[in-house]
């Protein structure tokens, strides 16, 4: 793994809800060509993935809104195995993947929750009727 010392951290935010940015960024990983999905955990927000040839979580973290931040923001950046922000080559790349795609990803989440797929009808079984005592 080569760390660039002067390249920023593979990082950025987005106005939308943590849980709905978790769910895109895994829609988002396991469609992605070169993206070795290995694990994830909700509850921590997190998605261990590998990508040329580089082990690294993706981390998503809801921020406290404040004067600064008055919508639902979700930070997402890529983290070594110890937590720490990385900023290799391939975990900014994979992040400025993410950035771009995104937006698109939630909006069509958003929609198909408005518009779910319609559900085949399942017929009826027959009831056998039920015997008659004598």
């Amino acid at each position: 793994m080569v760390i660039e010392e002067s390249a920023p951290p593979a990082r950025f935010t987005i106005h939308a809800p943590e849980l709905d940015v978790w769910n895109a960024v895994g829609q988002l990983l396991v469609r992605m060509d070169g993206v070795t999905y290995e694990t994830r955990a909700q509850k921590l927000g997190l998605y261990a993935v590998e990508y040329r040839g580089e082990k690294f979580l993706i981390l998503t973290k809801a921020l406290l809104l404040s004067n600064e931040i008055t919508s639902l923001t979700t930070e997402v950046r890529g983290a070594l195995p110890t937590g720490k922000t990385s900023n290799s080559a391939p975990s900014r790349e994979l992040l400025g993947l993410l950035e771009a795609r995104l937006p698109a990803e939630l909006l069509r989440i958003a929609s198909e929750k408005k518009h779910p797929p319609a559900k085949k009808a399942v017929p009826k079984k027959k009831s056998a009727k039920p015997a008659v005592r004598r």
